[in-house]
């Protein structure tokens, strides 16, 4: 189906081409989201007609978005999660979850401008990136860790799933005699 664009769709095309798409998407999501309208003759001279007023809001939404990007930049956000020992997740963090700290924060951001493909499954600092407008994108930090304190070290690049902060232990300390002791198996280095 062809269709007219409302407004510029990443990796479909710019506000006001005419562009080639599957039916299902047409009836499913562009036309009903009012992204864009069919492409016929009336449309044409409606879309035409339009144009200044359309542009007009794109470049609003735009600013807006800008707005929004300069405040967010820069910025890590806290998720605390119970994790096991090697800080594996007990759950996961979904973009349900990073919408909800962004907006506890005072950011108003849909699930759908997260850019999340697969849950976060471990603690640590993630980068996340957000989709706020089709020609604004940015990168916030998100630092899963079990608690408040461990989140502060995570922030000064500590590490929280290797053995010394696990156990208390510096691994390039540790040789392989710490672990084996050749005279605790009942045999002497001589009966070998």
């Amino acid at each position: 189906m062809d269709v007219i664009l409302l407004e510029r769709i990443a990796k479909l095309g710019q506000m006001g081409e005419t562009v080639k798409v599957r039916d299902g998407f047409a009836r499913n999501y562009l036309l009903p989201l009012g992204k864009a309208l069919r492409a016929n003759e009336s449309n044409k001279k409606r879309f035409e007609s339009e144009r200044a007023t359309l542009e007009a809001r794109n470049l609003e939404r735009k600013s807006e978005a800008q707005t929004v990007a300069e405040k967010l930049d820069g910025k890590a956000f806290v998720i605390v999660r119970s994790a096991g020992e090697t800080g594996q997740l007990y759950g996961s963090v979904a973009a349900r979850d990073i919408v909800e700290t962004l907006s506890s924060e005072g950011f108003n951001v849909g699930r759908n401008q997260v850019e999340l493909n697969t849950p976060i499954k471990a603690i640590g600092l993630h980068n996340v990136v957000l989709h706020l407008h089709a020609e604004v994108e940015i990168t916030i930090v998100v630092n899963v860790a079990r608690s408040a304190d461990e989140a502060e070290r995570q922030t000064k690049g500590e590490s929280l799933t290797s053995a010394d902060a696990i156990y208390g232990v510096d691994e390039d300390a540790l040789k392989p005699e710490d672990f084996f002791d050749p005279e605790a198996d009942g045999q002497d280095e001589d009966d070998a």
